[in-house]
Parts: structure tokens; C-alpha cells; sequence
């Protein structure tokens, strides 16, 4: 059965006297190429939008409509973690960075994180709770779920202008049969994730070194 998000967790860690609330997901582990992007939003109690749900749930058109009243009714932050850091770090202390830096971003600190995932990120010195699927389960994630989503989905369309041929207009980099088979066509781009084994793999064929 499909659930839909409700504010039960930011309920329960207010009344325990954390009021202001954050909810942080992530989007963009998956792709060859691009930065990984988080985003962090408090929701104001008084002015929830109507319809917040997991990003993937929700039609391109609708997650924009609620990115601009986001945007104007709760605090909102935005951050990535770059294709170098991605290749120095790995993709997962990557995506912790992101978060960490979309926290920091927001207008007032918060007292609590609801963060989506099972695995918590280092370095947040703050109370936090990890909410496995939570960007179906907590309102707060799923605004942050679609707002990163939007914001990489936009940034990816500007790299497929710099880099034409991929697809990123469309596939957002991940890996789909016309991304792998441009990067065999057209080669890797400074944007590609170097340390992803379809990227490195053609990299090593170039140099003729045995992956």
C-alpha cells in the first residue's frame, strides 16, 4: 500500500521541543555525470502546500508549481557537491557533503533534521533522525526531495547545452542506453564522473590500459 507524507515526524520532534525542523534529501547519486545535489526546508506549520509528495511521484510541471510556493512560504536552501568531489570522496560522502551544505544554508539554523536514507552523514552537529523512504513518509523531505530534483533536473538542462549529444535534457545523466552510447560516440566530458565504471571504463580503453 502507497503511503502519502504526512508531518507526524516534524510533529513528534517539535514536541519534544525542537521546533524548527528541517527535512534533506538528495538527487542525482545515480548519474554518470553532473553534481549531486541536496536541498533542506523547514516548512512553515501555518503555509504547507498542498500536494508535497515524493519528487518521483509528481509530474515535472506540478514539482515546479510547488518549488515557487516553497520557495516564498518556508526556508529553503539548495547545495551540491561537485564532480571532483564526487571522484575524491565517493559518491556517498559526496551526497553527505551536499547536505551538509544545504543545511548550512538555510536562513536560521535548525533544530532538528529529518533526513532521508539510511545512513547518516558526519559532521552535522545537530540533532537528526534518519527516515528510510521519507521523502513518501515526512512533508518536509518530500519538499526537499522535489526542490534538489528541480534544481539539478535545470542545471543538467543547461550542461546539455554546453555538451549536446547525451541526452542530459532528458535523462538528467543517468545511466540510459543513448547516454552510454554518446559516451562511446563523443567520448567523456569534463562533466562526467570519472570514478563511475561505464566513465572509467572507456577512459582506460582510450589510454589502452586494462581496467
Amino acid at each position: 500500500m502507497k503511503t502519502r507524507p504526512d508531518y507526524s515526524f516534524e510533529l513528534a520532534a517539535q514536541a519534544r521541543g525542537l521546533i524548527r525542523v528541517a527535512g534533506v534529501d538528495e538527487v542525482g547519486r545515480g548519474p554518470l555525470c553532473g553534481p549531486v545535489t541536496a536541498a533542506a526546508v523547514v516548512l512553515d506549520p501555518n503555509q504547507i502546500p498542498e500536494g508535497l509528495n515524493d519528487s518521483k511521484a509528481l509530474s515535472h510541471k506540478r514539482r515546479a508549481a510547488l518549488v515557487e510556493v516553497l520557495l516564498a512560504a518556508a526556508d529553503c536552501s539548495v547545495a551540491h557537491a561537485s564532480v571532483e568531489e564526487i571522484d575524491e570522496l565517493n559518491i556517498l560522502q559526496a551526497s553527505h557533503l551536499a547536505m551538509r551544505r544545504a543545511v548550512a544554508g538555510l536562513r536560521q539554523a535548525p533544530d532538528h533534521l529529518l533526513i532521508d536514507g539510511n545512513r547518516m552523514p558526519g559532521g552535522l552537529n545537530l540533532s537528526a533522525e534518519l527516515i528510510v523512504r521519507g521523502d513518501a513518509r515526512a512533508l518536509s523531505i518530500a519538499a526537499a526531495s522535489i526542490l534538489a530534483k528541480e534544481v539539478r533536473d535545470a542545471l543538467m538542462v543547461d550542461l546539455a547545452q554546453q555538451y549536446p549529444g547525451y541526452g542530459w535534457e532528458h535523462n538528467a545523466g543517468y545511466p540510459t542506453k543513448d547516454h552510454k552510447q554518446a559516451l562511446l560516440d563523443l567520448g567523456v566530458t569534463p562533466v562526467h564522473r570519472r570514478s563511475f565504471k561505464p566513465v572509467h571504463n572507456i577512459l582506460c580503453q582510450d589510454k589502452s590500459i586494462t581496467p
